[in-house]
């Protein structure tokens, strides 16, 4: 949520830079500041009202002091008549709040001054493109074929169990997400993360904290009966470890890890783009969080982006680095680097990873704040990313990797995986 006070001292560059994410913010924008003007000229009324009614219960214990009964009682007459327009003057302030405060949550974050402008993922720039390991000829199945073959995956009986989009993983299959899981977490703690287990349910306070709601409600399953949602990646409970927080600048960076399964409902989603692992309602992820001091958020972004890049180079991966533009960022998100790797089967790029800064964004709904050597209070800027995903991973292993023994396992995963070849 963006501050208020930045809204009002930078107005026209607020809605200028919203336009970028194709957000037409000058109405809303208007709308939100006339409501904090009369929340200003209700709060200063109901002051004075407080003020007058205060300075007249004084006045009174001195007259009943005095002994002047009757015009003690007259006074409290007229200090009712204060109470009933104190409550009336509450009742339209509490009602300004809420109003002011559903239309800040509808407000975007701003976009990095870098980013490009553009409307689709067609407008992405790329800033990285590694592609030396991408086959220049051949014949490569698709992993669902792979999986098929090799009796890894069962998208069959998963669809039976629960519906389409939850696969059920069997034998090599289920030690290669396993492998891969180990080394994402024991790669991050080797980075300086510390690893936390979060719960896979959240509330709504969860959720509004870190953006999911209300911009993503139709996007996450939702328990009615205990008003739970299941969680679409551990960046939000994680977040949320730090909620209502104040944290000291010497704490800073806080760089946490966690593995988690993810829950999305992916609405809409249809065709070819929704095959075998590409994209699932339940699936496996490693997550990166840092919150940082606001200096250095940017330089920590380039740095979890870096770091990302290296696990793909270790897995011996093809794949690019996009910066999206204004049009294919998120709502909560002031910059954010995709990573696709090479599907050899599919012969396209598959998105595994975002890495992504929302500055104070996520901190202003959090109230996720730091204290500087002077003990000012200042909200702290939150970053995470995919470190990585599971199910585009496995698919561009498996079709990149296939030959005519069966499928080779990349040299690091090795000592995780317990063997070699998937045949």
């Amino acid at each position: 949520m963006l501050q208020l006070q930045m809204i009002r001292e930078k107005t026209a560059e607020v809605i200028s830079r919203l336009r970028i994410k194709n957000f037409d913010g000058e109405r809303i924008i208007s709308d939100i500041l006339r409501l904090d003007d009369i929340r200003k000229e209700t709060q200063k009324a109901l002051d004075d009202l407080q003020a007058q009614s205060n300075s007249l219960a004084k006045e009174i214990g001195i007259l009943y002091k005095q002994g002047k009964t009757l015009e003690a009682n007259t006074l409290k007459e007229t200090t009712a008549g204060l109470k009933t327009k104190s409550k009336e003057y509450d009742e339209k302030l509490e009602s300004v709040k809420k109003e002011l405060e559903d239309l800040l949550v509808r407000v975007p974050n701003l976009p990095h001054h870098s980013i490009p402008p553009g409307k689709t993922a067609e407008d992405n720039e790329i800033v990285l493109l590694e592609d030396a390991l991408i086959p220049l000829s051949g014949e490569y199945l698709p992993h669902w074929d792979l999986a098929s073959k090799y009796d890894i995956i069962d998208f069959a009986t998963g669809t039976r169990i629960t519906g389409s989009g939850f696969p059920l993983y069997k034998g090599k299959g289920a030690r290669l997400q396993r492998a891969l899981i180990n080394f994402f977490l024991d790669e991050a703690m080797a980075a300086g993360y510390m690893e936390v287990q979060p719960p896979y349910m959240v509330n709504a306070a969860s959720a509004f904290g870190t953006g999911q709601l209300p911009d993503k409600d139709g996007q996450m399953y939702y328990a009615a009966i205990d008003e739970l949602y299941l969680i679409p990646t551990a960046e939000v409970p994680v977040t949320n470890i730090y909620r209502d927080s104040i944290l000291k600048t010497r704490e800073l960076p806080v760089k946490n890890v966690a593995y988690s399964a993810c829950f999305r409902r992916e609405a809409g989603s249809y065709g070819k783009d929704v095959r075998g692992l590409n994209r699932l309602h339940q699936f496996d992820k490693v997550e990166i969080v840092q919150i940082t001091h606001p200096e250095k958020s940017y330089q920590t972004l380039e740095e979890m982006r870096e770091y990302v890049a290296g696990l793909l180079r270790k897995l011996e991966l093809p794949f690019r680095i996009l910066k999206l533009c204004g049009g294919d960022v998120s709502f909560t998100s002031a910059l954010t680097y995709d990573m696709e790797v090479w599907s050899a089967g599919q012969k396209r790029w598959l998105e595994v990873s975002s890495v992504s800064n929302f500055e104070a964004f996520q901190s202003n709904r959090l109230k996720l704040r730091y204290k500087d050597e002077a003990g000012k209070i200042h909200l702290a800027h939150t970053l995470n990313g995919s470190a990585l995903a599971l199910p585009r991973i496995v698919a561009a292993l498996l079709e990149i990797n296939q030959t005519a023994e069966g499928i080779r396992i990349p040299e690091v995963l090795r000592p995780y995986c317990g063997f070699a070849m998937i045949n």
